[in-house]
């Protein structure tokens, strides 16, 4: 069985958010008035922040903290942080203010800020991998860049959405939700910065992008680094090292990765067997497949088949 698709069709972004069971998270506001600091823990998820009006800023572990305007949007993936009207007040917990309500109003006088929130979740086991090689920390896009305009209009329709009682609102601000983050995104791995992005900038770069959209395009394929390297015009040693550099792994250890999340998924969602699997994804026998399974999650596949009845 082959996994072969064009390149045009190949989206390793969306075969990522698919992968790792992202769902929508629920859109909030804040309107801040006077003095105000608020702490969120990091969690599993890729959360962003657009401020629509005034100003704050945010402070992150070991960074000093930085400022924002309106127009300004940050993404965070499994990263705490604060936001507030001056960084040397002492925060409050954010996240107990929002536990049962998605727009929270503080203070009465002062300079007002008002910001939106949203972003996407993910299967609590999956958070590991998107910690350590999908996505950075933390990700900018300010006002002045060039597609902040872009980004704009539909932070707007967000905004209106969510400021509204309409009919099918609700489904409504989680779609613009949802495309505000993907235009963040493709904005942010357009920045010059990109090629220190994690793996989303990688696919940015001209050739590493190229390697792993190949990686994608046939997960069967008995791929070496050799063949890669040959494939993107690259020497073996040059590839290794950028891709290394950027992945923050090495080319077949996150081919094998990649694999196995795959496998995984399937065997959780899919009535299929381990020997299919193991053809799929290019191994020649079920054995060589049940250890690169073993080497990745530290158990046979066949406990998360035995989930949904698969032999």
């Amino acid at each position: 069985m082959t996994s072969s698709r064009s390149s045009k069709d190949c989206d390793p972004l969306s075969d990522a958010l698919l992968v790792l069971g992202a769902s929508s998270m629920r859109r909030t506001k804040l309107v801040a008035r006077g003095e105000w600091a608020l702490s969120f823990p990091g969690l599993a998820r890729l959360k962003f922040v657009a401020v629509l009006d005034g100003r704050c800023w945010i402070t992150l572990p070991d960074v000093p903290p930085q400022p924002l305007r309106a127009g300004d949007t940050f993404v965070l993936s499994n990263r705490a942080y604060v936001v507030a009207s001056d960084p040397a007040i002492t925060p409050t917990d954010g996240a107990a203010l929002f536990k049962n309500t998605d727009e929270v109003l503080l203070g009465r006088e002062g300079g007002e800020t008002v910001a939106v929130g949203g972003g996407l979740e993910f299967e609590s086991d999956a958070a590991r991998f998107l910690a350590d090689t999908l996505f950075p920390p933390f990700m900018f896009l300010p006002a002045r860049s060039p597609m902040a305009g872009v980004v704009a209009t539909t932070l707007a329709l967000l905004d209106d959405e969510m400021s509204q009682a309409r009919l099918g609102g609700s489904l409504m601000t989680a779609r613009l939700a949802d495309i505000l983050l993907m235009q963040v995104l493709r904005a942010c791995i357009s920045e010059p910065e990109a090629a220190h992005a994690a793996w989303i900038g990688a696919l940015a770069d001209a050739q590493i992008g190229h390697a792993l959209r190949l990686m994608h395009q046939d997960l069967a394929r008995p791929w070496t680094v050799e063949a890669l390297a040959s494939a993107v015009g690259m020497s073996r040693s040059a590839l290794a090292s950028r891709f290394r550099h950027l992945v923050g792994k090495p080319p077949l250890n996150y081919l094998r990765h990649w694999r196995m999340l795959l496998a995984r998924n399937a065997l959780r969602h899919e009535q299929t067997s381990v020997g299919s699997l193991a053809a799929r994804f290019g191994y020649e026998s079920e054995s060589a497949f049940t250890h690169a399974y073993k080497r990745t999650f530290g158990h046979s596949p066949r406990r998360d088949a035995r989930q949904v009845g698969a032999l």
